[in-house]
């Protein structure tokens, strides 16, 4: 007989799971996941990525147990556990969801292959989302999102069949203890496991998420306003078609109440959240179908704009938050304790990496990886290199720093609450503290280049020459031709946002709009 083991990765749920639906239909299982030394020693993992997983796993046992299966935990390389595995069970068959992971999971994902291949083993592979394997350019790609996320989630087994020797009703899940890895746990950060997720989401389509629209923006609004429920679309506790499917359910039952009762404010709001559930898939389709864009320039014509390893003194203040830009540091400061920040502030800190310190994306990029509890690759680098301007498609925004501290946190509660250092600054110099006069910063306690650091760079001519050097690279007739064919590939078809790309025709130019938006931002 037939084993069937059911690899679990980034999709740690026993709901909307189609290999472990489908294997439990064909035949006895095994549940597996396997913590592998080479991917936990990579430059972009962290000890609280391992530590959320652990949580996760906890819950994910539970209910498999309460199926009749066990979820088995082992460490090691995973072409090695399956030929142990292999020589205890007799003939496999191996299940899991097509996965969009770095560089180090895709060479993995290759032994595997090799693996199953040279060993006759059967090694099944099913979409998690909307991402499509294989896909040729994006030309009907949002209708297939639509339908995917239209289907109804798959129904967890009512019955596993345990593997022979698997004692469903034994201890709890061992889980090897973690080796060392970057950087420590954070006392801020969230807790695994489904049952969290859930009541999150429950939370946002009864009325916490009102406001989500308008409040997304400021990190003083942001940590309740947003939903919190990437780290679990990450590890996939919770998939993106049940989320899709309740939240079409809950505007549906908004949009059936009388007029003059329909909360306005909240159906903006899961307009919203609906456009970055689509958003989630179309990113990772990026790194899907260009894996290079981890470690090198999406538009190669930047290459050389800025140079790998240079500036290491700025990268090193900005990682500790000493920049002497009160917003950036109280920014950085928080991701240190709690592994979140709300999105327009990781797109300020990217911007100010790549433009005002003119620091390579790679750095800041694996630095941020490790910082983000919901690390997601495939989100996470074609981010960066849009926020960097690397990708040759999108509109180069600059934020300022400054700026954005008065727009988003005007009385300083946020900066003050994360740089105590600065609490007594008067509201008028807290965002320039280097402008206080010396009598200011006595009264203050405070002494600038001290207690809190002078400014890394001066923001106004730092701008200014980014600005400059963006401006000629993008000016070069071969940089917008080569932009032309990235966006034939990567752009949205959204109209709205890149313009329209048709089969078998020129596609139109992308938005080259050096500094779309307010400048000053």
């Amino acid at each position: 007989m037939t084993t069937e083991i059911v690899w679990f990765k980034r999709d740690l749920r026993v709901h909307d799971h189609a290999p472990l639906a489908r294997a439990s239909a064909r035949g006895p299982v095994l549940p597996l996941y396997v913590f592998e030394p080479e991917l936990l020693a990579q430059p972009d993992a962290s000890f609280q990525h391992a530590a959320f997983v652990r949580e996760c796993l906890v819950e994910l046992d539970q209910a498999l147990r309460a199926r009749g299966s066990a979820l088995l935990v082992r460490e090691g390389a995973m072409p090695a556990v399956l030929q142990a595995l292999a020589a205890t069970l007799g003939p496999v068959r191996l299940w899991s969801h097509e996965e969009t992971g770095n560089g180090a999971s895709f060479a993995r994902d290759r032994r595997v292959s090799d693996w199953c291949r040279s060993h006759g083993v059967e090694w099944i592979e099913l979409p998690q989302h909307g991402v499509v394997r294989g896909l040729r350019d994006r030309d009907g790609w949002s209708a297939a999102w639509d339908r995917q996320m239209s289907a109804p989630p798959m129904s967890a087994p009512d019955r596993i069949r345990p593997a022979p020797g698997c004692d469903p009703h034994g201890g709890s899940v061992s889980v090897p203890a973690l080796p060392a890895l970057k950087g420590p746990d954070k006392p801020g950060r969230q807790r695994g496991g489904r049952s969290l997720g859930l009541s999150l989401f429950d939370s946002f389509l009864a009325g916490r998420g009102k406001d989500y629209r308008v409040a997304m923006s400021s990190p003083l609004t942001a940590e309740d306003a947003c939903s919190r429920l990437s780290p679990h679309f990450a590890y996939g506790t919770l998939s993106v078609r049940e989320a899709a499917r309740a939240l079409w359910t809950r505007r549906a039952a908004l949009k059936g109440l009388d007029p003059q009762h329909r909360p306005r404010a909240m159906l903006a709001s899961l307009k919203s959240f609906e456009s970055r559930l689509h958003w989630h898939c179309h990113f990772i389709q990026k790194l899907e179908s260009e894996p290079r864009l981890e470690f090198e320039n999406l538009h190669r014509g930047y290459d050389g704009l800025r140079e790998p390893g240079a500036f290491p003194d700025r990268l090193e203040a900005w990682r500790r938050g000493e920049t002497g830009y009160p917003l950036v540091d109280a920014c950085m400061r928080k991701l240190a304790a709690t592994g979140w920040i709300n999105f327009r502030m990781r797109a300020m800190l990217v911007s100010f990496a790549s433009y005002q310190l003119w620091l390579h994306w790679r750095d800041p990029a694996l630095h941020l990886a490790r910082e983000f509890l919901d690390y997601e690759p495939g989100i996470h680098y074609p981010q960066v290199q849009m926020q960097s301007g690397t990708t040759g498609i999108n509109k180069v925004r600059i934020y300022n720093p400054v700026k954005q501290a008065r727009d988003q946190d005007p009385h300083g509660e946020f900066v003050r609450r994360w740089i105590p250092q600065l609490e007594a600054v008067p509201d008028q110099w807290l965002f320039e503290p280097w402008t206080m006069p010396a009598g200011v910063q006595a009264r203050a306690g405070v002494r600038i280049g001290t207690t809190y650091p002078a400014p890394v760079v001066d923001l106004d001519s730092a701008t200014r020459a980014a600005r400059e050097r963006v401006r000629a690279v993008r000016a070069r007739a071969e940089v917008r031709e080569q932009a032309r064919a990235v966006h034939e590939r990567h752009g949205s078809r959204n109209p709205s946002r890149e313009g329209p790309v048709r089969r078998r025709q020129r596609p139109a130019p992308p938005q080259l709009d050096l500094f779309g938006g307010d400048p000053a931002d």
